[in-house]
């Protein structure tokens, strides 16, 4: 089984179209059954995609009063992959009082069931703090398998990291009997000791990245970035997380350049896992 995890910080980039296509050309080499994005955005004056074309994309509704607009990212990327692709998008907070910024979820297989919850105590969509955890169950290898997708805050922010990994906890322990597989931008680095990382795995979670047999330095972001502006070091921020200890492969940063484009302020993670 493959997945992917990426920070798109879709629309804020030079050369936007061209970026989508080069992410849809790796994901077509790649063929990926699991594929997570962030920061998943749409302009909020764009006109709306009808329910019936975006049915004919095999789009899974999680929230029906949601609007998918004409260049949200996920809509635009999945035009031009080679197979098709279940999918769901939700937003989380608006930025630059322009655009919806949201979370997209991609599988191979069919969504069984999705939902998605505030995972920060602050809840105004006006306030980039407001963060969300979209989750959504899917069949793979013929068993039931959740799949979560979230954006966090940072360890020392007002908004902390720490209540909401609480709530995510509380999110996800409905399902903790079957497989999940946490993916996302979590702001916090694996190498800091006694903050994000350390608490994350305190809760039981297994790192892919630590599990895998192959695996190269896993670091997402190699330059100061929006949120981490005085970044001068290369940084593990990005996972694919399980909640059991399942046979990895491999762990891979992906569209750093080398294997990929680059198409984001962040680096990718591509790892390939055997389910049990």
């Amino acid at each position: 089984m493959k997945c992917l995890t990426l920070n798109t910080h879709s629309w804020h980039e030079t050369n936007q179209l061209e970026k989508i296509s080069q992410l849809a050309h790796f994901i077509n080499q790649q063929q990926f059954d699991v594929i997570a994005l962030q920061e998943v955005n749409q302009s909020m004056s764009e006109p709306h995609v009808e329910l019936s074309v975006l049915e004919e994309s095999r789009y899974y509704a999680t929230d029906r009063n949601v609007n998918i607009r004409q260049n949200n990212f996920a809509y635009v990327l999945l035009q031009q992959l080679s197979s098709d692709y279940y999918w769901t998008w939700v937003p989380t907070h608006q930025t630059r009082q322009t655009y919806d910024e949201g979370l997209a979820i991609l599988t191979r297989t069919p969504i069984v069931q999705a939902s998605y919850d505030f995972v920060s105590q602050l809840q105004d969509y006006n306030n980039y703090r407001t963060r969300r955890l979209l989750m959504v169950q899917t069949e793979i290898s013929g068993q039931p398998v959740w799949i979560a997708d979230g954006h966090y805050g940072w360890w020392h922010d007002e908004e902390h990291f720490r209540g909401q990994w609480d709530r995510t906890e509380q999110l996800l322990a409905p399902y903790q009997d079957q497989l999940i597989l946490m993916l996302g931008d979590l702001n916090n680095v694996a190498e800091i000791r006694e903050e994000g990382y350390d608490y994350v795995m305190s809760k039981g979670w297994f790192d892919t990245y630590t599990l895998a047999k192959v695996k190269d330095d896993g670091h997402t972001v190699v330059k100061a970035i929006a949120g981490w502006e005085n970044n001068a070091t290369s940084l593990r921020i990005d996972y694919i997380l399980t909640n059991r200890p399942l046979s990895v492969r491999s762990s891979a940063v992906a569209l750093n350049g080398v294997n990929g484009a680059i198409v984001s302020d962040h680096l990718g993670v591509a790892v390939e896992l055997d389910l049990e």
